[in-house]
């Protein structure tokens, strides 16, 4: 059986991700969807709320299943048994910063990282664009997994109907 890990702090998961996870899917037995903790980023979402939002949105895909990274992802690679990193791309950007730590990675492990290219219907979408745009009240739902929106909602206290600050 092969595992790969597919990490992102996902906060929040957008539907950017589960176009990456869906084709991990298809190329390995199984995805361990690692939702981590980005030491140079104040996640929006507690680890918690986004592990099961992770949960919720990924819940009818067979073979894949999401835990927390607790700490360096090279040791929880090895700890899942992967055989290999899964990152999305979506342009040239996201591979200058994904290169150094595939690199790093792959140093620490021997693990290679696998770069997927995301659909182009969904490149524009990236966490910290959907925060913003639910942060000065804007619509989030058509970018997002069912449930993902109110979440993000709460946490920035625009409450269900959206809203910002006033």
């Amino acid at each position: 059986m092969t595992t790969a890990v597919c990490p992102g702090s996902f906060d929040p998961i957008t539907l950017g991700h589960l176009d990456v996870v869906r084709r991990a899917a298809s190329l390995f037995d199984e995805v361990v969807v690692g939702v981590a903790q980005n030491s140079s980023k104040k996640a929006l979402l507690p680890a918690d709320v986004r592990v099961e939002l992770a949960r919720a949105a990924l819940a009818r895909l067979d073979g894949v299943r999401v835990q927390v990274i607790p700490g360096l992802l090279a040791d929880f690679v090895r700890e899942v048994g992967a055989v290999a990193v899964v990152k999305g791309l979506r342009g040239g950007a996201d591979f200058d910063a994904e290169a150094p730590m595939a690199l790093m990675n792959r140093h620490l492990t021997g693990v290679e990282t696998v770069f997927v290219i995301g659909d182009t219907a969904l490149a524009h979408i990236a966490s910290s664009l959907v925060k913003d745009v639910a942060r000065f009240g804007g619509e989030i739902d058509d970018l997002v997994p069912p449930g993902v929106s109110m979440a993000v909602r709460d946490a920035l206290g625009a409450g269900p109907a959206g809203g910002g600050s006033t």
